[in-house]
């Protein structure tokens, strides 16, 4: 069964003393390509280095709404102009640890937003416990590709983006937060989702509280499967479909 995790952060510290192995069994496991996400300079260069390094794994760059403070527009630029960087990200606010001001957070993720849409990159969105901020200043840009990673909203929320012909993505905790994500599940159109595991965090039920994986995105897949009705080799190909679309994986891809 092949698979793409659309989102995990490999280049950080808790991978540092079997990163090669992780990578490497992940792909063994099936994964056809995994998109590692920059969350500053510095993670985001990390993650390009690892995306040089090896085939079929992808680099993100963008200043997460913890690092707003830190951010340089003139090195995302140049960060945006290397050939294994396919999508801006991962930006948006965070209102549950309000790492950094509110203001500066919104400030930021504005800025970001233009650069990714003037360059016409995919744009992953991170989005805790500020949805309706998010959604404002994405409408009022209007970009075109959007998916909100590691969505956490409600199901009237889901509609609202859907509707805005965005995406939304589904990590580890659709299986040990069954009652809120069933009915998005259910009825998330069979185009519109991604699966991801974000790694190291939010690691799947059975191996809850441990180190999370790319491997480990067959969990996932089998969940989704179980609440739509379909086979797991469905689902996989399905998702896989979608990312390839949505990250122009097509040509990219070995």
């Amino acid at each position: 069964m092949k698979f793409i995790d659309t989102h995990a952060h490999l280049h950080f510290d808790s991978y540092n003393k079997d990163r090669d192995e992780v990578i490497r069994h992940a792909f063994q496991k099936g994964a056809k390509a995994i998109i590692n996400v920059g969350t500053d300079e510095a993670t985001s260069k990390q993650a390009i280095e690892l995306a040089r390094k090896y085939k079929n794994l992808f680099a993100t760059a963008g200043w997460h709404p913890h690092d707003a403070t830190s951010f340089d527009e003139e090195k995302l630029i140049s960060l945006l102009e290397d050939k294994t960087i396919i999508a801006l990200g991962e930006i948006g606010l965070d209102y549950y640890r309000n790492l950094s001001p509110k203001d500066v957070q919104k400030r930021v993720f504005e800025a970001q937003l233009k650069i990714g849409i003037e360059r016409k990159l995919p744009i992953i969105i991170h989005d805790r416990n500020a949805h309706e901020d998010i959604f404002n200043i994405l409408k009022k840009h209007k970009p075109e590709r959007v998916v909100f990673h590691c969505f956490s909203g409600d199901y009237n929320f889901a509609l609202e983006i859907l509707q805005q012909g965005w995406y939304i993505s589904f990590t580890g905790s659709v299986t040990f937060d069954r009652g809120h994500y069933y009915g998005i599940i259910r009825d998330v159109p069979d185009d519109r989702y991604f699966v991801e595991t974000d790694s190291p965090f939010l690691t799947p039920y059975p191996y809850r509280g441990k180190r999370n994986s790319p491997e480990y995105v067959e969990y996932i897949i089998q969940h989704i499967a179980e609440i739509k009705q379909k086979s797991p080799k469905e689902v996989a190909r399905q998702t896989t479909e979608n990312a390839e679309n949505f990250f122009s994986l097509h040509k990219k891809l070995d």
